[in-house]
């Protein structure tokens, strides 16, 4: 299966890659409470006070900085420990993940590339390097790179999925999903595998795609991005209760998700015939989001379907204030407007009038 675009939205996942490091990076820090890391810092900072040019000292410290996401200085902590000890590939792969971490491609590149040099067998260089080459577009170079590493460890489970996400860039979706497929293979564990094989799955309709996310779900059962997935699979797929389930675990992950109130409203609307229901939704979604223009179109939607014509165009006019190209939104006012509604936004006497809760 071919096809020229990019799908799900890869480029906006690269970036998402590059600022939150490599996946074998520094990003997944455990997050230490307050008293735990002034604890912690303490202890690491006396230990440098007797030992000032032990490089492995500034290492620990930076990762204490890391538990709550202070950069900035575990940065310059990471730098001195390089410059003490500046044939450790080990930190230098960690200087690398930083940078990275701190969208600086460039530094991170250099200190992968100097780890590999220290140590060619080093497959964990070779794979952020080629990471690296795919974030920049750069696919030869990438797969270049990750077959060299695959020849020296055929198990590294990241280099089957670096190239699961070569091939959905240029486009050949079939090899991507024997790519991920490998990877899951690899190493069971692997969450944004087993995302993508449901992504993949899920347009083409296949009910793996289902079990793929459930698979996510198991290993990081608070993820949001897994449940809303699933959610929306099932959604597309007419199993609405199920979906439904999903949408309340979002909610309860994080209650100001306007994603999950949203699709609520939208399958209580369409699904279940129940427009009078579904205005409470997708008044929370708005309440969480306010330029959420489907949102608006929605719930104008609803009401006008429930009579509340007034109240509809109201909403429509906010719809469009927001996106002035809104189709629906405006055949929606041309709609009431036939039946002898006041259009207010087309009378030049306000922009987007916002109907009451």
């Amino acid at each position: 299966m071919k096809t020229s675009k990019l799908l799900f939205g890869l480029c906006a996942i690269l970036v998402a890659m590059a600022c939150g490091g490599p996946a074998n990076g520094p990003g997944n820090s455990p997050v230490l409470p307050k008293d735990l890391f002034q604890a912690a810092l303490d202890s690491v900072n006396a230990r440098i006070v007797r030992n000032p040019n032990r490089a492995a000292l500034y290492d620990d410290r930076a990762q204490v900085y890391l538990t709550v996401d202070s950069l900035k200085p575990a940065l310059r902590d990471m730098e001195r420990a390089v410059k003490l000890d500046s044939t450790n590939v080990n930190l230098r792969l960690r200087l690398g993940d930083l940078y990275y971490r701190m969208v600086k491609v460039g530094n991170a590149k250099g200190q992968f590339e100097a780890a590999s040099r220290l140590d060619p067998s080093n497959t964990s260089a070779i794979l952020k390097l080629a990471e690296i080459q795919l974030v920049l577009r750069n696919y030869a170079k990438s797969m270049d790179l990750v077959n060299d590493a695959l020849r020296k460890d055929e198990h590294a489970a990241h280099g089957y999925f670096l190239k699961g996400w070569i091939y959905m860039e240029t486009g050949d979706t079939a090899l991507a999903l024997s790519s991920f497929r490998t990877a899951v293979e690899q190493n069971t564990q692997d969450y944004p595998a087993y995302i993508m094989l449901g992504k993949i799955s899920a347009a083409r309709h296949d009910p793996l795609a289902e079990q793929y996310y459930s698979t996510a779900i198991n290993l990081k059962p608070k993820s949001v991005e897994a449940w809303y997935n699933k959610g929306m699979f099932l959604q597309e797929n007419g199993k609405d209760s199920a979906a439904l389930d999903c949408y309340r675990q979002i909610m309860k992950l994080d209650s100001n998700n306007a994603l999950a109130w949203y699709n609520t409203g939208f399958i209580r609307m369409e699904h279940f015939h129940d427009a009078e229901g579904s205005k409470k939704d997708f008044s929370k979604a708005i309440s969480l989001a306010p330029s959420y223009t489907n949102a608006w179109y929605n719930r104008g939607l609803a009401m006008e379907r429930t009579a509340q014509l007034d109240s509809a165009a109201a909403n429509y006019e906010m719809a469009l204030t927001l996106d002035p190209n809104h189709a629906l939104a405006a055949a929606g006012l041309d709609r009431l407007q036939s039946k002898g509604v006041r259009i207010k936004i087309r009378e030049g006497k306000g922009k987007g009038t916002m109907a009451g809760q």
